[in-house]
C-alpha cells in the first residue's frame, strides 16, 4: 500500500487533478476535434510541415468499400485505422500477399472480403468514441528501424511525449509484446520504457505495472535501447503546441528508418502511466513550467527543448541498476 503523502512527495499527478488543473485549464474544448479525429490531426500536421505517415486513401462511405481493391492497387503494405478510434482499437497492419489476400505481421492471412468487412465496421462506428459514424484511414507502413527489432514483438515501437505549454516534460517508448498482440498500448500488455529527456536513454521500464529489465519475448536487455534523432524528435513534439493550440497534450511519434521521426497522433487527455514508466511524478515537472518567466515561454520549439533538457535531465539511468 502506498500512502497519499508518499504520492504527494513523489509528485504523482492523479486523474482528478490532471482533468481539472491541466486538461480543463489549458485545453480549450473547441480544439478537441482537431486531435480526437486522426484525419484532421494528420491534415493539420501536413499544413504545419510536420512529418506524418503517408496517407494512401480514406473511406468515407459504405459505397467506398466496394472500391477498396482499386484504392489499394500497387500498395505493398498499409495500416487501416478508424479516424476517431482510441486505445489502438480497430487498427490493422497488413502487407499484400496477392490481389485478394493480405497478411498480418503475425502471419495470419486476411482475405479481401474480411478487409472490406473491417472497413465497413469502422465506418459504422464500431471503434469510434460513442459509436459515432467514422472514416477509415489507410496509411503507408512505417519502415521499421532494424535497431528496434529485438525490442518489440511484431509491432512498431512508438514514443509518447507529454508537452506542457510547449515544453517536452516527460517521454516513454512503448514496446509491443506477445501479450499486447503486437500493439503498443500499455493497458494491453505492452512495455513502457521511461526515457531521459536530456539524452533519450532508458531510465526505467514496466509491464503490467511491474518493473522489468528485459523484453519478455526476446530477452533483449532494455538498458541497451537507443533512440536515434532524439533532438529532432523532441523538437517535433514541442512544435505540436503551436500546431494544435493545446497547452497539455501527448504526442505519439514513430521513427521511420529513412524519414526519421514522424507524428503518429495527438492526445488531448494523455494517460498517467508514463509516470510509472519513468519512476517519477509529472507534478515535479509541470509546476516549474507554470512558474517560469514569460520571456522563456515565448521561445521557439528548439529553445524550449533545450530548456527542458537542462531542467529535467536525470542522473539515474536503467543501466545504473544492473
Amino acid at each position: 500500500m502506498i500512502y497519499p503523502w508518499i504520492l504527494k512527495q513523489r509528485g504523482i499527478l492523479g486523474m482528478n487533478k490532471r482533468n481539472i488543473d491541466y486538461i480543463s485549464r489549458y485545453n480549450p474544448r473547441r480544439l478537441y476535434p482537431l486531435v480526437d479525429d486522426k484525419l484532421q490531426s494528420k491534415l493539420l500536421a501536413e499544413e504545419a510541415n510536420i512529418p506524418v505517415p503517408e496517407l494512401i486513401t480514406t473511406l468515407k462511405s459504405q459505397h467506398d468499400v466496394a472500391y477498396l481493391k482499386n484504392k489499394l492497387e500497387g500498395c505493398s503494405g498499409f495500416a487501416i485505422k478508424p479516424a476517431k478510434g482510441s486505445g489502438g482499437k480497430g487498427i490493422m497492419v497488413l502487407s499484400r500477399v496477392d490481389e485478394q489476400h493480405f497478411s498480418k505481421s503475425s502471419g495470419q492471412v486476411v482475405g479481401l472480403q474480411d478487409l472490406q468487412r473491417h472497413a465497413s465496421n469502422i465506418l459504422a462506428g464500431l471503434y469510434s468514441l460513442g459509436g459515432a459514424p467514422d472514416v477509415a484511414i489507410i496509411e503507408r507502413l512505417i519502415e521499421f528501424n532494424p535497431l528496434f527489432k529485438s525490442f518489440s514483438h511484431e509491432g512498431v515501437p512508438d514514443i509518447r511525449v507529454i508537452i506542457f505549454k510547449g515544453f517536452p516534460v516527460m517521454a516513454m517508448m512503448r514496446l509491443a509484446t506477445r501479450d499486447s498482440d503486437g500493439k503498443a498500448n500499455l493497458h494491453q500488455g505492452a512495455i513502457g520504457v521511461g526515457l531521459d529527456i536530456a539524452t533519450g536513454k532508458p531510465l526505467h521500464a514496466v509491464q503490467h505495472g511491474k518493473s522489468i529489465l528485459t523484453h519478455p519475448d526476446t530477452g533483449q536487455a532494455l538498458s541497451e535501447l537507443k533512440v536515434d534523432h532524439w533532438q529532432e524528435l523532441l523538437t517535433l513534439a514541442a512544435s505540436c503546441y503551436e500546431m494544435s493550440g493545446l497547452g497539455y497534450l501527448g504526442a505519439d511519434i514513430v521513427l521511420d528508418n529513412t524519414r526519421g521521426p514522424m507524428l503518429l497522433e495527438l492526445n488531448a487527455r494523455p494517460g498517467l502511466s508514463i509516470q510509472v514508466a519513468n519512476g517519477v511524478g509529472l507534478l515535479h515537472r509541470l509546476k516549474p513550467i507554470e512558474k517560469i518567466d514569460r520571456s522563456i515561454l515565448n521561445r521557439d520549439a528548439a529553445a524550449r527543448v533545450a530548456f527542458a533538457q537542462d531542467a529535467f535531465a536525470s542522473d539515474s539511468l536503467i543501466e545504473d541498476r544492473i
